[in-house]
């Protein structure tokens, strides 16, 4: 007699997220981070009626792999309770003073910088830098000197050069307002059963 149901180790679903769609229906599932869906398996087995909080405590946010932040839970408890919400991401910044050096090695001075070191799930880099840069050159986006992309295997790194006149924390609001330096992940947590529900 063969089994009719192979029950998995683990909440793939849950742990590598999914997308599809389908005639009349989709699913958008982010990921999560492994420790916290066996933390939370293990609960609901001891205690099948776990409260909502008791879960958010043991899953408090989806786990994007490409890092960035999460801009508030409410989005992420919307989703978690009436499986459709969205979950607003942003990437992680930090400003440096560049030093500037002629051909020779002299110094000519320094300029404040934005270091995005992180990106939003499922934003590609090459095209954010393309629309940053049209942007810059249609005036769309101010105080911006220069733009440039010196990732490397050890990670991403774009540097966004201000000109001297121009405020750090005004420019970095504007790039999340206007690019993809903030976007959201619309959540559908949506899977059909062996029963076609």
């Amino acid at each position: 007699v063969e089994p009719t149901i192979l029950p998995a180790k683990l909440p793939f679903l849950l742990l590598n997220g999914a997308t599809g769609i389908a005639v009349g229906m989709a699913t958008n599932i982010p990921p999560h981070q492994l420790g916290e869906l066996v933390d939370a398996c293990i609960a609901l087995i001891k205690n099948p009626s776990l409260s909502d909080e008791r879960l958010f405590s043991l899953i408090p946010a989806p786990d994007f792999p490409t890092g960035a932040l999460i801009v508030g839970l409410e989005g992420v408890r919307k989703l978690y309770k009436t499986g459709n919400g969205a979950v607003v991401m942003r990437a992680r910044t930090h400003v440096e003073e560049i030093k500037k050096t002629n051909r020779k090695g002299g110094q000519l001075g320094s300029r404040t910088a934005i270091v995005v070191t992180e990106l939003p799930y499922m934003v590609n880099k090459s095209v954010l830098l393309e629309r940053m840069a049209t942007m810059v050159n249609e005036k769309k986006l101010e105080g911006i000197a220069d733009l440039r992309d010196e990732s490397d295997r050890d990670g991403t790194r774009i540097v966004i050069e201000l000109k001297k006149d121009a405020r750090a924390t005004v420019v970095q609001n504007n790039l999340f307002k206007k690019t993809q330096l903030q976007t959201s992940f619309a959540g559908n947590l949506l899977s059909l059963g062996d029963d076609g529900k």
